[in-house]
């Protein structure tokens, strides 16, 4: 089952933005955090940008900070992801993640085995 639907991949020019959605439909999702992976070829998957859906807490990377905010929409259920000033290294399919165990933490985790349900990734290619 497609319990995490993702969107809003696409192609950008340098400089350019793009928001990626994830609407997730698990039980419980309120007490989840919703957290924002990425995978470019020959790489390592690595944390992007996270948010505890019950208080807003987030968390970045180093190469999101300044650059990329994450939100969540109570009323429509969905999660986002705004990027700006994207770089051609930030080319990766990226995916939705969602930690049902957010609640036991203050903020949200970093860790890909931490996260136990997924999207099915979206493809953000930004062109030089």
């Amino acid at each position: 089952q497609v319990l995490l639907v993702e969107s809003g991949g696409g192609l950008v020019q340098d400089g350019g933005s793009l928001r990626l959605s994830c609407a997730p439909s698990t039980p419980n999702f309120s007490t989840f955090a919703m957290g924002w992976f990425r995978q470019a070829p020959g790489k390592e998957r690595e944390f992007v940008a996270a948010i505890k859906w019950s208080d807003g807490s987030t968390r970045f990377a180093d190469s999101a900070k300044g650059r990329f905010t994450i939100s969540r929409d109570n009323a429509k259920n969905t999660a986002y992801l705004q990027m700006s000033n994207l770089k051609p290294e930030d080319t990766a399919t990226y995916y939705c993640a969602a930690d049902s165990r957010a609640w036991m933490h203050l903020y949200p985790r970093l860790r890909s085995a931490e996260y136990d349900y997924w999207g099915q990734g979206t493809q953000v290619t930004v062109s030089s």
